[in-house]
């Protein structure tokens, strides 16, 4: 049977290992006779599903003992109204957040942040067709904003920050406000550097529906008082993420999911392994005219690799070969059009080189 590599940008692939276990386990958690689905929250085999997936993801990400890991209902988008509800309170209203604008997901974020404060646009590469990140001394700061909201990774763009921004001096030091979402726990992180990271748990983690707040302490207790309790932080933080019924099932698939990446040797591990796969496909990108990657090479995503045939017209025909060859969900977002191939922790390099052969051949076959 032909092997099927699933390049989807989210919901995405989750280790084969993980699904196995979960699988195994559905009827029947540990011997307790219920599936982690039907188990109460409040319940000590739920409890210590919670307590492990916390402890294991604080020693992955080397998160320090003043930083709070908070689990949240939602998606990517529904943080980026929860963060300025439980942000701009700190400062006089009514606020500013800045904003570097690198993709699409950052534009969200600069939509959403427009019904709770001022928004200053710092920098923006929209002019450029989102090809990477402005250079930091071009970056148009505030004096003293509320925080200031990067998309470390866009996940539809292809952009990714191999670097973390200095903007304290600049700030009043303002607290740096990292949407992960596409590429947490792929790369080694220094959690210090920033006062929020949060993301998603359908890229790297787990299923749809979870999110995953990291925030420094100082940063809670100053939410708007339109902030829905449940999404106020220093209430989830104090009652341990259990304020109201968690997303009980995500959470034990993202504990699992922590496990194995500790048996892959943890977070630094990883990033070599994505280093290689993404080097192998921009590598053969690069070697070819027939395919297009647009991002300039110092931000190149090692996540989200957007890529276009010079020749559009053979689209539909590539997504069709590829399928046949068990290459699944490289069509690129309707936004932006073209192919993407999202390559996160529990895509084999198998996977990639499956993919760059295949390019390979059907290159060939279309020039002949």
């Amino acid at each position: 049977m032909k092997p099927i590599y699933n390049f989807s940008a989210g919901p995405a692939v989750l280790p084969k290992e993980v699904l196995q276990q979960a699988a195994s386990e559905m009827l029947d958690w540990h011997g307790s006779g219920m599936s982690v689905m039907e188990m109460s929250h409040r319940g000590p085999e739920f409890m210590s599903i919670l307590a492990q997936a916390q402890s294991d993801l604080r020693e992955l990400l080397n998160v320090p003992s003043n930083y709070k890991i908070l689990f949240l209902q939602g998606g990517g988008l529904g943080e980026n109204a929860i963060i300025p509800m439980n942000l701009v309170g700190r400062k006089a209203q009514p606020a500013t957040i800045d904003f570097i604008h690198t993709g699409s997901w950052s534009g969200k974020s600069i939509k959403e942040a427009k019904k709770y404060a001022n928004v200053n646009v710092a920098a923006s590469s929209e002019s450029a067709g989102f090809d990477g990140v402005p250079d930091q001394g071009t970056w148009n700061l505030s004096a003293d904003p509320a925080y200031v909201h990067l998309c470390t990774n866009e996940t539809i763009d292809g952009v990714e920050y191999h670097f973390v921004p200095d903007v304290a001096a600049r700030t009043n030091n303002a607290p740096l406000v990292a949407d992960m979402s596409s590429h947490i726990l792929s790369r080694v992180i220094d959690v210090s550097k920033y006062g929020v990271i949060f993301g998603g748990a359908q890229k790297n983690i787990g299923p749809a529906g979870l999110t995953l707040v990291i925030v420094r302490e100082d940063l809670l207790g100053s939410a708007l008082s339109i902030c829905p309790s449940a999404f106020d932080w220093k209430n989830v933080s104090d009652n341990d993420s259990m304020y109201n019924t968690p997303p009980t099932y995500s959470i034990y698939i993202a504990g699992l999911v922590f496990q194995w990446l500790k048996r892959q040797g943890g977070v630094a591990a990883m990033e070599q392994q994505n280093i290689a796969k993404a080097k192998l496909l921009y590598d053969f990108l690069d070697s070819t005219d027939f395919y297009v990657t647009r991002v300039a090479k110092e931000y190149r995503s090692r996540m989200n690799v957007p890529f276009y045939l010079k020749d559009e017209s053979l689209n539909a025909a590539f997504l069709s070969a590829a399928k046949e060859q068990g290459l699944l969900q490289l069509k690129g977002h309707k936004s932006v059009g073209g192919m993407r191939a999202s390559i996160y922790n529990a895509m084999p390099i198998e996977g990639v080189q499956a993919l760059v052969a295949f390019m390979r051949e059907f290159a060939r076959k279309a020039q002949l």
